[in-house]
């Protein structure tokens, strides 16, 4: 895996159901390194706190792979990386692989897998079309939130190290999908609640399903 480009935004005013709203999710590239604090990229931003950053949702990376699926999609949008809010666009990132837990060293930064990205309207406002959130839940490829283990700066070219594996072998695509299942798999369904790394806000969710 290889870090292709970090993605930071400026607050960007939006409108919803008639509300005024700010939003962080219009991310670009930008040329400088970024830095990977505990609970948030330095510089970038973070609107809704309790949805996005924090300690389990610090850093979300997403895979370059996936841009030619929605670019055929999506042909007449302005396409750069970043698009789907990403701190980091990665290339190799295959969440059907990767597991929740797993340790990656990224630049100077150690981080955790923690959690998929669950799409809301922002994602529809800025393809214009709402549409997509049902799109972006059945291809399965969500991308990953990261915690940050160990501070440190990423710059566009940083080669990303499998650190660790968990030994819970609960991938990132089989909890995103756990989490739209109507009828949840009971095995998926205890590995997610046996698993470390996950958060008990997402813990807490599954166990009414038990």
């Amino acid at each position: 895996m290889k870090v292709l480009a970090t993605n930071i935004a400026q607050p960007r005013k939006i409108s919803w159901k008639g509300k005024t709203e700010y939003t962080g999710i219009y991310k670009v590239p930008v040329k400088k390194p970024v830095y990977l604090g505990k609970e948030e990229v330095r510089g970038d931003t973070i609107v809704y706190g309790k949805l996005h950053g924090g300690v389990d949702k610090a850093c979300y990376l997403f895979s370059t792979e996936q841009y030619e699926y929605w670019k055929k999609k999506y042909p007449d949008l302005e396409w750069d990386w970043g698009m789907f809010g990403e701190n980091l666009s990665i290339s190799g990132l295959d969440e059907s692989q990767l597991r929740i837990g797993d340790v990656l060293q990224i630049g100077e930064a150690l981080v955790e897998v923690s959690e998929p990205r669950e799409p809301c309207y922002k994602l529809g406002l800025k393809f214009g079309n709402q549409k997509i959130i049902q799109e972006f839940v059945d291809h399965g490829f969500p991308g990953t939130y990261v915690r940050i283990l160990e501070e440190g700066i990423v710059s566009t070219g940083d080669t990303v190290h499998l650190i660790r594996q968990s030994d819970n072998d609960l991938t990132v695509k089989a909890f995103f999908e756990l989490r739209y299942m109507e009828l949840k798999d009971p095995d998926i369904l205890q590995l997610a609640l046996d698993n470390p790394a996950l958060s008990m806000r997402q813990k807490d969710k599954l166990k009414k399903f038990l």
